[in-house]
């Protein structure tokens, strides 16, 4: 984390602003993919050669604004919790990304 200079006392506070966070969810091994099955049976009936396996993800962007990262990374792990994944069939990583 970057920190700036506080301008009276000079302690240093951590930085805030924009703060972009990737949230990648996927199923966890072993859970049927019902879409990158179609996808692959699809594709392969569509003449492409080669695929071996299809998986499916869906990625969350999440932007926060005046927050440190480690803030909005919190934030970002309580919409996993609350709506974006389901622990028992997805897998999830939280990833704090450039602005």
């Amino acid at each position: 984390m970057s920190c700036r200079p506080y301008e009276r006392s000079g302690a240093l506070v951590p930085e805030v602003g924009r703060v972009a966070v990737e949230v990648r969810v996927e199923l966890k091994p072993g859970v049927f993919d019902a879409e990158a099955d179609s996808v692959e049976k699809s594709l392969k009936l569509l003449g492409v050669e080669g695929i071996s396996r299809v998986e499916t993800a869906r990625i969350y962007r999440l932007a926060f604004e005046g927050v440190t990262s480690e803030e909005a990374r919190r934030r970002a792990e309580r919409a996993v919790d609350r709506l974006l994944a389901n622990p028992v069939v997805h897998r999830v990583d939280v990833v704090v990304v450039p602005g």
